[in-house]
């Protein structure tokens, strides 16, 4: 930009491309209330399905009864998994490669898990329905530790009994599901036997949940007369849906429409395949008409996709200098009673080898153990990429913990163990490159922005004070340096079922100078009808309000593997622009054509082509849009148009440097933040505003997950949160302020030098709330307690220190 002339700078503006803080064009429907999301959708003579589901974590089912329910007027069908056996579709592959059942067969795995489907002329109906269906069960043994099911005689799978192998490998146990290794287990073993300083730490990554606002439905259509089955949904890969969908139906994929329309939120919890989705299939072929299923927040919490319930153990070994020379890490895995997570084929732990962080660590290790247990299954990435979370909440902690150990800074024991800007890329011991970052650069500019020495004064003050009595409440410094991994992914290592995961984009010019791009990404509020056409506008010249964006329907978009772990801007933004490339080498020759010039004698120039050496002579984007299509240009075939699938040649490294300054009551447990700073790297930044609203509510749902949003279970499996009541969704009034910053490290091989940003906050987040609860007990002696830090917690804590009196 600073290379440009002032008339250059001024078209620039105009066009609104990349770094503009241009405001989101798709908020003009939603803040009018004209947003179309699934339970808006409406057809004629649409019918409506509901479940009945068990109250038990582990049962036999022994009967069921449809006659009362079937004899209510208004119900038109009760499905159960003896009527889906005959089509094959009682079952259904998971996205880890197991196979979970659509409806119970024989038994159910944990509460809530779907029995029978109901089928009724109004979702009242459906619901009476349900109460009317008799089921018998014979209540067996309930596992919910994942460390006793790996010790228990109860044979939670038996479709599984006697099956040594996994998809992932050998299977230890008749709950085990795989074990994954990554790392050098011998050389990491002989680092920490002859290491100077070892500190060992276990820690629990708790289960919690995605909760978005809008909770999963879909409306399935049959089309009896043109085989056409058109399916809305709640869907954020939609043609990885598609797939799914004619494999488990036999229905020809072409033959399939899947829409995704408005999305309240996905956070993870709407990448897979529920039951509900099946059965609506099903119920809409059997009755001819169109089946709608939205589920109710109760359900949503208790039987979709959880997050993490990830145990960890970490052992770390260092100089007494604190310079880290290996890292263990052991995982058990709770995957609840069927192996749903969504994750890439080769990667049954997600990204979890990212777990050394933003630091040069020469050894590392780690193993993770899946398990079966009587929970609802799912291990999404709840704004994260792939279970990056747990990993960066684990080296986040061990760094706290070894700082500790060696009475060190926490701030410098970060510090003197930073990959270093000349180090990248880098290769890290658990198989990962870095493409690129400055993490001294970041961290120093968090530290001086929040004057950090100051805040440890004060905090050592405040630990006198409180020691003489003058004062009730401590303050904790939580730090956090963390790396992300997003931008799945290049083929070569990253797929789901098969599904290679590239991105595309079509780009079509209209002779007026306007244009569409589709994508087969999908939007749950990224903004992305506003942040590519910003991209689309600095590569091919025309204005982002000239350009639209469409995702969602698979019989106009291109095929992609949809929106989750950040893969929007790495991945479909690269597609993006790389499209847009293809346009404007086309526009070249025309314009060359048009000037009457060779190609190689004209330039782009923001909004135009011009000729070299004489700018006064020069053809913009929209008149040559309208050439493409009246003009007979020798060898160039008519129109503007273009098609890209991309597949990145590496995934994306965001990072970012937070402080978290809290207070806390140790009387009462009440935390107060008083200041929360985030400095984020997302490489190039497209819309400053919109990565501003990403990070306020990244950090948001950080605040709660760290401080009290839990799925908890009580011993005969019962989900002791399955309402908001119970389950803690933050309002304004335990919101913070958050202070944003960020610094520019671009990635050397993305087109336009974009990492991805919306996962950051909510990765990096969690720890540093974390952190500074840990932090501000510190000099009492405290090391490690788990997650999460809410009220009642924090005061036991406070109470076993003896901070009570």
């Amino acid at each position: 930009m600073n290379d440009l002339t002032p008339d250059s700078k001024e078209r620039s503006t105009n066009l609104k491309g990349l770094g503009c803080s241009r405001k989101r064009v798709e908020d003009v429907r939603f803040v009018q209330g004209k947003g179309n999301y699934v339970d808006d959708i409406k057809l004629p003579g649409m019918l409506h399905g509901d479940f009945v589901r068990s109250p038990y974590a582990h049962a036999r089912v022994i009967s069921i009864n449809k006659e009362a329910a079937l004899a209510l007027p208004g119900v038109v069908a009760v499905l159960t998994a003896e009527d889906l056996a005959p089509l094959g579709l009682h079952w259904m592959p998971t996205l880890a490669g197991d196979k979970q059942m659509v409806l119970a067969d024989g038994k159910v795995l944990f509460q809530g898990q779907e029995v029978a489907y109901v089928v009724a002329n109004d979702r009242y109906i459906a619901a009476d329905a349900v109460e009317l269906v008799e089921v018998e069960y014979e209540e067996l043994p309930v596992l919910t530790d994942p460390f006793e099911a790996l010790n228990s005689d109860v044979v939670l799978r038996e479709d599984l009994e006697g099956q040594t192998e996994g998809a992932h490998g050998p299977r230890k146990h008749h709950n085990h599901i795989f074990t994954w290794e990554q790392g050098e287990e011998e050389a990491t073993n002989q680092v920490l036997d002859s290491a100077e300083v070892v500190v060992t730490e276990s820690m629990y990554y708790h289960r919690t949940h995605p909760c978005p606002l809008e909770t999963c439905g879909a409306v399935a259509s049959m089309d009896a007369v043109t085989g056409k089955l058109t399916l809305y949904g709640t869907f954020q890969a939609p043609h990885a849906i598609r797939t799914v969908v004619s494999l488990i139906s036999g229905i020809e994929e072409h033959n399939i429409r899947v829409i995704s329309p408005d999305i309240g939120g996905g956070f993870g919890n709407k990448v897979g395949a529920y039951s509900g989705y099946v059965c609506s299939v099903v119920a809409s072929i059997v009755t001819g008409k169109p089946v709608k299923w939205v589920e109710d927040r109760i359900e949503n919490l208790m039987t979709t996709a959880f997050a993490r319930d990830y145990w960890m153990t970490g052992k770390i070994a260092a100089t007494k200098e604190g310079k880290i020379t290996g890292l263990h890490c052991q995982v058990t895995a709770d995957h609840g009673g069927f192996d749903a997570c969504a994750d890439p084929t080769k990667f049954p732990a997600g990204f979890m080898n990212i777990c050394t962080g933003s630091y040069d660590i020469p050894t590392a290790y780690l193993a993770v153990d899946g398990v079966y247990t009587n929970k609802a299954p799912g291990g999404v990435s709840y704004r994260c990429s792939f279970r990056v979370t747990e990993a960066v909440y684990f080296i986040e902690r061990m760094i706290e913990v070894l700082a500790i150990e060696l009475d060190m800074d926490a701030a410098e024991l970060r510090r003197i163990n930073f990959i270093k800007k000349e180090q990248f890329p880098y290769q890290s011991a658990l198989g990962w490159e870095y493409d690129s970052g400055d993490y001294h650069r970041a961290w120093d500019k968090a530290m001086e922005a929040v004057g950090y020495q100051g805040l440890r004064k004060e905090q050592a003050e405040r630990v006198e004070a409180f020691k003489r009595g003058e004062t009730r409440k401590l303050m904790g410094i939580g730090l956090t340096h963390f790396t992300e991994i997003v931008g799945a992914g290049p083929v070569k290592n990253c797929d789901i079922l098969g599904l290679g995961m590239f991105d595309s984009c079509e780009i079509r010019i209209h002779p007026t100078g306007s244009a569409i791009a589709r994508l087969g990404t999908i939007s749950q509020g990224q903004g992305h009808a506003t942040t590519f056409a910003q991209i689309l506008a600095s590569e091919i010249g025309l204005p982002a309000d000239s350009i639209t964006i469409e995702e969602g329907d698979t019989d106009t978009a291109p095929y992609g593997l949809g929106t989750y772990g950040s893969r929007s801007t790495p991945v479909a933004g690269a597609a993006t622009a790389m499209a847009g490339r293809k346009i404007r080498a086309k526009a070249q020759m025309i314009a060359a054509y048009l000037l009457e010039v060779h190609d190689d004698d004209v330039e782009f120039d923001v909004d135009r082509f011009a000729v070299k050496g004489a700018p006064e002579r020069f053809k913009t984007m929209k008149e040559i849009a309208f050439a493409a299509y009246n003009q007979a240009i020798p060898g160039l075939e008519p129109g503007l148009e273009a098609v890209s699938y991309y597949d990145p040649p590496n995934m994306t490294y965001p990072f970012g440097a937070y402080v978290c300054v809290m207070d806390i009551d140790v009387d009462t447990g009440v935390t107060e933040i008083r200041r929360f700073y985030a400095l984020d790297d997302c490489g190039t930044r497209i819309n400053p505003m919109i990565i501003e609203g990403q990070v306020h509510g990244g950090l948001t749902e950080a605040l709660a997950v760290a401080l009290g949003q839990e799925i908890a279970y009580d011993e005969q499996g019962n989900v002791k949160t399955g309402t908001l009541m119970d389950f803690f969704l933050p309002t304004a009034w335990e919101v913070p302020n958050y202070e944003t910053d960020h610094t520019v490290t671009p990635s050397p091989h993305h087109p336009i030098g974009a990492k991805g940003v919306g996962e950051s906050p909510h990765v990096g987040g969690v720890p540093c709330f974390s952190n500074a609860v840990h932090d501000a007990f510190r000099a009492f002696g405290l090391r490690h307690t788990n997650m999460p830090h809410d009220h009642w917690r924090i005061w036991r804590t406070a109470n076993e220190l003896g901070l009570h009196g």
